[in-house]
């Protein structure tokens, strides 16, 4: 026990015990919250990893929809226009054989 002073000696173990109890649960506390920081890190980068991911397929979903767009007004062989030399311009037609 400390030095002996005017103060009640339970009085001086009551706070002694409570000093050793927060320090004694101090490494579990730092734990605790060293858990949380990563476990919340760890989920900020998979809903980063998501949202990249959705944009990707956007992404790659408007590529396609251009391209089909592009397929789809090209002209066709049955489309041609044919320039005979006059004034008018004819279309030719696939014959079905």
């Amino acid at each position: 026990m400390a030095d002996p002073t005017l103060v009640n000696g339970q009085i001086t173990d009551a706070v002694t015990q409570t000093n050793v109890k927060v320090l004694a649960e101090a490494p579990a506390m730092a734990m605790g919250s060293l858990y949380q920081v990563a476990a919340q890190s760890l989920s900020v980068a998979m809903q980063n990893a998501v949202t990249a991911q959705q944009n990707g397929n956007v992404l790659a979903q408007a590529a396609t929809t251009m391209g089909v767009t592009v397929l789809y007004s090209m002209d066709t062989a049955a489309d041609t226009v044919v320039f005979d030399g006059d004034s008018e311009a004819t279309t030719t037609e696939k014959d079905d054989d």
